[in-house]
């Protein structure tokens, strides 16, 4: 019984579990995904007239959506870093301008973010209009972020595409060299993986889209819709940091 027990609690998987859940975006990543499925879970039992269900995933899905909140308090400066080091670097003018937007976006975001969840806390008392402009803002912040991230995806997968295509002409056209043959490799090899990368985020962008478009009017869809999209983009996001967390290890 000891060692079936052992063979559980030291299980390799428990311990990536452990890894994973060790990490602040970790369990964000997770909250969010449990969050979104809530959500499209309480709309499906509300729609087949299970409200008594449908309340309890509701409610589940507004707590986790205030503990998330609570947990990205310090996040604003983590994004103010990242858009200053994004204005430092030398990368190509279009990549980084929308780098820095996207960064400064979700540094309003989540600041105004933060207010909506001190309000929601008591902490603060906003009066019912102010609390509503302040989160209508907290969503046009997020609905930017992903409008510069979307661009800032196609920019890259342009690049790296016109890369990979050069990269191709010169193993057709230039003289075999073992040496230059395996440098090649190792680059295209890279740039697929960077491709690959952009895709993926890129679907994540288009499928996160759909919430703050959603909040702020701009779509009219139902919380069904809602709650998939941001479920799958919410899964994709907690897979790539899993391996991300556990070195590759799927």
């Amino acid at each position: 019984m000891a060692t079936v027990a052992s063979q559980i609690v030291l299980h390799p998987y428990v311990s990536q579990s452990l890894k994973f859940g060790s990490s602040n975006l970790g369990r964000d990543k997770l909250y969010r995904t449990i969050q979104y499925f809530s959500r499209f879970l309480a709309w499906y039992l509300l729609s087949r007239g299970n409200k008594v269900e449908a309340a309890r995933w509701s409610a589940l899905k507004s707590h986790l959506a205030a503990g998330r909140k609570l947990m990205r308090l310090g996040k604003p400066a983590e994004h103010l870093q990242a858009a200053l080091r994004a204005a430092q670097s030398t990368s190509e003018v279009g990549e980084q301008l929308t780098t820095i937007g996207r960064q400064l976006a979700y540094f309003g975001y989540l600041t105004y973010d933060a207010v909506v969840w001190a309000n929601a806390a008591k902490f603060i008392s906003l009066k019912p209009s102010t609390a509503e402009k302040v989160t209508k803002t907290s969503n046009r912040f997020w609905l930017a972020g992903i409008l510069f991230s979307i661009t800032h995806g196609l920019l890259k997968a342009g690049r790296l595409a016109h890369e990979a295509k050069k990269l191709r002409n010169s193993e057709t056209w230039g003289e075999k060299d073992l040496s230059d043959e395996a440098q090649r490799e190792v680059r295209q090899l890279a740039l697929e993986n960077l491709r690959a990368d952009t895709r993926y985020q890129f679907i994540i962008d288009l499928c996160d889209i759909w919430i703050p478009a959603s909040n702020l009017a701009l779509v009219n869809v139902n919380d069904g819709v809602v709650g998939l999209a941001g479920f799958i983009s919410s899964y994709m996001g907690l897979r790539a940091q899993w391996i991300a967390i556990n070195n590759g290890k799927k």
